[in-house]
């Protein structure tokens, strides 16, 4: 794929962008099970850790752990803990992790607009092999 073709206006194609496209390191980032929901999640602001692994239903304590620290090591959320006792510990999206929030409800509002019609695609698909 010409990367230059994808780029916004005014912005040419960088030595790091040829080692190492953008996108397919962003959608490594947000396309696995649980991080957009985890995204989702913080949002309204900071959480605690056990706040999220009741909200992410489902989600185990390791995933949810996995999760948040590939998303700090990526710079889009922040770990605060707090000196109490017990210790308190707060997760909370960064500038890039809220700015987020735009594309994947342009992803959400696509996938509710086009469900019916992919649904009924892989019906015909399925039904022909």
């Amino acid at each position: 794929m010409e990367l230059a073709l994808l780029l916004p206006p005014g912005m040419t194609v960088t030595p790091t962008m040829k080692e190492q496209c953008p996108l397919r390191d962003t959608l490594d980032r947000i396309g696995d099970r649980w991080t957009v929901i985890v995204v989702v999640l913080l949002l309204p602001g900071p959480r605690r850790f056990t706040e999220l692994m009741r909200a992410a239903e489902g989600i185990s304590q390791r995933m949810l752990t996995h999760t948040l620290r590939g998303l700090e090591r990526d710079g889009l959320l922040t770990r605060t803990v707090h000196a109490c006792v017990p210790p308190k510990v707060e997760y909370e999206l960064t500038d890039p992790g809220r700015a987020l929030a735009g594309p994947l409800t342009e992803l959400l509002h696509w996938s509710v607009r086009h469900q019916e019609s992919v649904l009924a695609a892989r019906k015909t698909f399925d039904a022909d092999v």
